[in-house]
């Protein structure tokens, strides 16, 4: 076992695992935040994707002590209470959601990219969500919420 001092949806952390663990097993198996799903298992599917210091990563194959000191942010920690972000109202508005299980990967991947650009370009949404894969949309409506809740989030509607 090793000592893993990480924050995870603002919450601070010092906690033994161990080392042979991937990131996403670590938030699903111990920390109980089961938002983050695993699929390929290979960083290829982005169903895992969380926050890690600002950049959406793919945590199954993030070893958990890569995240030694870091701030990440899983769907779990995207909403405030009961209040949704713009970008969880936006897929459920435009009808971007639909078996799910990509939609909290969607959602960070989402996140990040509006983290840091809130008025990106129809290809800088694309590029930014090309990592996860949705076998049930054809990506339109799902690249038309990242749009939406850009705009919202331009026009005072910030994320918390």
């Amino acid at each position: 076992m090793e000592k893993l001092n990480v924050t995870v949806n603002g919450k601070f952390m010092s906690v033994d695992v161990d080392p042979e663990l991937c990131l996403a097993d670590f938030l699903r198996d111990r920390l109980f935040l089961t938002g983050t799903k695993i699929g390929c298992g290979k960083g290829e599917c982005g169903a895992c994707t969380v926050i890690m210091d600002g950049k959406a990563v793919t945590s199954c194959i993030i070893p958990v002590m890569r995240a030694e000191g870091s701030v990440i942010e899983t769907i779990e920690g995207v909403s405030d209470g009961d209040k949704l972000h713009p970008i969880q109202e936006e897929f459920i508005n435009k009808g971007a959601i639909q078996c799910g299980f990509c939609t909290p990967g969607m959602i960070m991947s989402s996140k990040a990219l509006l983290d840091r650009n809130n008025d990106p370009t129809a290809d800088e949404v694309k590029e930014a969500l090309g990592g996860n894969i949705c076998r049930c949309t054809g990506y339109v409506k799902i690249e038309e919420a990242v749009m939406s809740a850009a705009e919202r989030m331009r026009n005072g509607e910030t994320s918390k």
